[in-house]
């Protein structure tokens, strides 16, 4: 039943891949230029060839016990003195359970070293009753040896699925529990393209300190990006209190300075909560946690309505870049606002005096980029940091489709790719990447073209 599952969930997040490439062609033919089907084609090309290493390995581990089993019969064959290196047949079903952990390949394994017994079975005959005795001995020894060693095999190996088993419901609980914190994004919400990708830090974990939310009010789409001091599980906390004050003041304040408001409210309380409790984080750092004293957390709200007038209000993060693209002109991605932000929450003052908010307007057909500081941080094996503005203008190019539309999904999948490079495959600080862009106005005035489906299942994406 358990190993059904397994192989239903592969086949479903292949089926997903599946759908996500053809829609991605479908879009690339619906306009999508050279160079976009140029990065899609050297990211499928790379998947292929990690299969084939993949698929090449695991036919390895299959043919192992055999080729044991034969490497110790043609030593036993050539080598003088005759049954000397029978006995380490015995260690053939061992090799398989090493190999795979599958009880399967394990009496595959066993029933190998039995057949590598058979060409030493008429061995001694003629040497004298001793020595045949002798043989025998060895043959029955070996033999004896194979056997218990495959029913050893065996129990590890129901042993080792049922843990797998195990902690394959754990990680889907995991997996569920962090999703439910920082959701997947749709790829459409209010009228606006969106599409995010989750770079954390910690192995094996969907989320970190970052934090991201997008949401349809009736003020317009509100967002928000934030960073938590830390990284990783511990910083969770803070974050699900930042998100939950989040998810309720936008769509009960009118403006973003009342959002911000609630959102130093939320930030103050669970930090008195976390001093009063009696737990290793009341003062005393333990796990990756820090002090109370010590905890801040960057902030970005950002508010656009479908006319496209823009609100952005920053508490100690790195403002989003707006990327224009306009047929027959190069891309220009250029910071949204060079203010200076307010200090960071946690750290803010509540008696000093709030800076205005940032108004703009987003045009039709343009996007606004949103990261967190460890984006731009991201350091390779030299030491130099992530050049983001010019690998987001590498990226736009890619993700632009021949009406001049920019697609979000391509752009977002463009940035995370060249940050890991850059990176060597994975960040040292979690990274949330986010796009936002208005639908293209066609001659009429309406809305342009939606992106393709296929593009849509990329919309959020987090590390392997």
């Amino acid at each position: 039943m358990a190993a059904a599952m397994r192989g239903s969930r592969r086949m479903t997040r292949t089926s997903t891949a599946t759908a996500a490439r053809d829609g991605a062609r479908g879009g690339a033919q619906g306009g999508a230029d050279g160079a976009g089907r140029a990065s899609l084609g050297k990211t499928a090309l790379a998947r292929a060839l990690t299969g084939g290493r993949a698929g090449l390995g695991r036919a390895l581990v299959l043919v192992l016990p055999a080729l044991w089993t034969g490497a110790v019969v043609a030593l036993e064959a050539v080598v003088p003195g005759g049954h000397r290196l029978v006995p380490l047949l015995g260690a053939t079903p061992a090799v398989a359970c090493a190999g795979s952990g599958r009880r399967r390949c394990v009496l595959l394994g066993g029933a190998c070293a039995l057949l590598g017994l058979l060409p030493f079975s008429g061995l001694g005959a003629a040497g004298g009753g001793g020595h045949d005795t002798a043989a025998l001995v060895t043959r029955a020894g070996t033999a004896l040896a194979v056997l218990t060693v495959m029913a050893a095999g065996c129990l590890v190996c129901g042993r080792r699925t049922r843990l797998a088993d195990e902690l394959e419901r754990v990680r889907e609980v995991a997996v569920a529990a962090q999703q439910t914190l920082v959701r997947p994004l749709p790829h459409r919400v209010g009228g606006f393209g969106v599409a995010g990708a989750y770079l954390p830090a910690q192995v094996g974990a969907q989320v970190g300190g970052d934090l991201y939310d997008v949401l349809a009010t009736p003020y317009g789409v509100r967002v928000v990006l934030g960073d938590v001091r830390g990284h990783g599980l511990p910083a969770l906390a803070t974050v699900a209190a930042l998100l939950a004050g989040f998810r309720e003041a936008a769509h009960e304040e009118p403006g973003l300075d009342g959002v911000m408001r609630r959102l130093e409210r939320s930030m103050a309380r669970h930090l008195r909560e976390r001093a009063q409790a009696e737990h290793p984080a009341a003062g005393r750092p333990s796990g990756g946690q820090a002090a109370v004293g010590e905890e801040f957390a960057t902030v970005l709200l950002l508010q656009v309505r479908r006319d496209g007038t823009l609100t952005a209000l920053s508490c100690g993060h790195p403002w989003p870049h707006r990327v224009r693209a306009t047929p027959g002109k190069p891309v220009r991605v250029v910071p949204l606002s060079g203010a200076r932000p307010m200090a960071p929450l946690g750290v803010l003052d509540p008696g000093a005096q709030r800076p205005r908010p940032h108004h703009g307007k987003l045009r039709p057909g343009e996007a606004l980029f949103l990261h967190t500081d460890g984006a731009q941080d991201a350091r390779d094996a030299a030491g130099e940091f992530f050049p983001l503005p010019a690998a987001l203008e590498r990226a736009a190019g890619h993700a632009i489709t021949g009406d001049g539309s920019l697609v979000p999904e391509l752009l977002v999948a463009a940035v995370r790719e060249a940050l890991l490079r850059h990176a060597g495959g994975r960040p040292t600080d979690d990274v949330a990447l986010l796009a936002l862009r208005r639908d293209p106005a066609r001659a009429d005035g309406r809305p342009g073209p939606r992106p393709a489906q296929g593009a849509a299942e990329l919309s959020c994406t987090t590390s392997p």
